[in-house]
């Protein structure tokens, strides 16, 4: 059977069921195709499920510490591995059923749950059924990324969408990759009860950072306990007496972790291996990701890629911003582009590290004159009264124009805070608007304009 419609959308992550949304809205008809949850990874195994199991991770962690803060507790705290998982599952089913509810709701909108593959530049084919249209968007999102370990076919693993399905505490929970997945996988667990290890080929964790925002990210897990061996030059992965071996030929210490469990946390891949891309010459790159341009069109006329699939962003919030971009500059006949962006996002651990705009390395790959200011939360009152004063904020702006290269703030509230700057980056502004603004006494934010008052030479 074969059916027209104004606009297929492949996928309903974050930038799909807004985008059908918007088309029906200005009369256009919609065919969105699922081939499995909806709501994609930020849904069913990203950011909901995840910060639910982070939150009741850190509710562990502060009934550990009441002492602290007044009031004791008879016994030791411990953690119901099914109750959380029940949370979780019901914060995140709630969220999956809304926006199957919300697309299966749309007038002029047709939901159908099946595999799609191009057969044309204007055509899909589902099963049995053809649709086509002159315009359809791939918002297929991603996957973990499965490596080629030695000894990877020969042991279970573990990997964010699996430990979806974990309702128990694992003994020793072996995390390879020292990255963001892994770094809030590490630390949850270790606050549920897990025995925890982080192996990471790199010289530190998370790479892409400031040194000294690995430095204390690192400093503040291994508080929690958290055990860390970095240059792990070979990973390896072998059973060992009902165990798994990790084998990892670091600088320092053993060159064997024996976990009970295994989490691979390396990286993502794009689902565009199996949609037909070939058939009709869509670009993508080395790793699979399809070649878009600054307005999110790719190489063949009348089709876009939005979301983790096009290489331009991992996260929700560039997902829905792909969305917007697309929608803007086809209904309204906007100019809006993926270049204007200005990239931010957010480390979930506690304290949580919230990032925009340049790192340090960045700024002096620029060339540019500029100055930055550090202060440590420890002196933030904020922090102080909240018992949760590790990290700190750092600001960094152009000489010249003063206006905000970038920021990060690791400590209590970073990850809402660093929207003050990003907002001021955003209208151009220079950075004494937020030096000289008045904030709200006792917050963090607050301390936003003593940070500018020290601002030094980079060194």
């Amino acid at each position: 059977m074969s059916q027209h419609f104004d606009a297929i959308i492949i996928g309903t992550g974050q930038a799909g069921p807004p985008l059908a949304n918007r088309f029906v809205a200005a009369g256009m008809t919609v065919a969105i195709i699922e081939r499995h949850k909806f709501g994609g990874t930020c849904v069913n195994t990203g950011c909901i499920p995840t910060k639910t199991l982070v939150a009741s991770a850190y509710a562990a962690q502060v009934a550990r510490r009441g002492s602290e803060y007044g009031f004791n507790l008879d016994g030791d705290v411990s953690v119901d591995m099914k109750r959380v998982k029940a949370r979780k599952d019901e914060i995140s089913e709630r969220s999956n059923k809304g926006v199957e509810e919300r697309l299966r709701g749309l007038e002029n909108c047709t939901v159908i749950h099946g595999h799609a593959r191009f057969q044309s530049s204007h055509t899909v084919v589902v099963d049995d059924d053809i649709l086509e249209a002159d315009k359809i968007f791939i918002n297929v999102g991603g996957r973990a990324s499965v490596p080629p370990l030695k000894g990877i076919n020969d042991v279970s693993f573990l990997t964010n969408s699996s430990m979806m399905d974990v309702d128990f505490l694992p003994e020793h929970l072996v995390v390879v990759g020292g990255s963001y997945v892994g770094l809030e996988f590490a630390q949850m667990y270790r606050r549920f009860g897990s025995e925890v290890t982080i192996v990471e080929m790199g010289p530190r964790l998370i790479g892409r950072e400031d040194e000294d925002v690995s430095t204390a990210v690192r400093e503040i897990l291994e508080t929690d306990g958290i055990r860390i061996q970095l240059n792990a030059k070979c990973i390896a992965l072998a059973k060992y007496d009902g165990r798994i071996a990790v084998g990892v030929e670091c600088d320092e210490g053993p060159p064997e972790v024996l976990g009970s469990h295994v989490l691979l946390a390396v990286g993502r891949t794009p689902n565009t291996h199996d949609l037909g891309l070939e058939q009709i010459g869509i670009a993508t790159d080395q790793r699979g990701y399809i070649i878009v341009d600054d307005q999110l069109q790719t190489n063949v006329p009348g089709i876009w890629a939005l979301g983790d699939c096009n290489g331009r962003g991992a996260f929700t919030h560039t997902a829905y911003n792909d969305y917007e971009i697309v929608a803007d500059n086809l209904l309204n006949g906007d100019h809006r582009r993926v270049s204007d962006r200005i990239q931010t996002y957010a480390l979930f651990t506690d304290p949580p590290l919230g990032r925009c705009g340049l790192t340090d390395a960045e700024i002096r790959k620029s060339g540019r004159a500029a100055l930055v200011a550090k202060y440590p939360m420890s002196q933030v009152s904020r922090a102080f009264e909240k018992g949760e004063t590790k990290g700190f904020m750092k600001i960094c702006v152009d000489a010249e124009t003063k206006q905000i290269l970038g920021a990060a703030i690791l400590g209590t509230g970073g990850d809402e805070v660093i929207h003050v700057l990003l907002d001021v980056m955003y209208a151009k502004a220079p950075y004494t608007v937020v030096q000289r603004a008045m904030h709200i006494h006792p917050t963090v934010a607050e301390y936003l304009p003593t940070v500018l008052s020290k601002l030094e030479p980079v060194a």
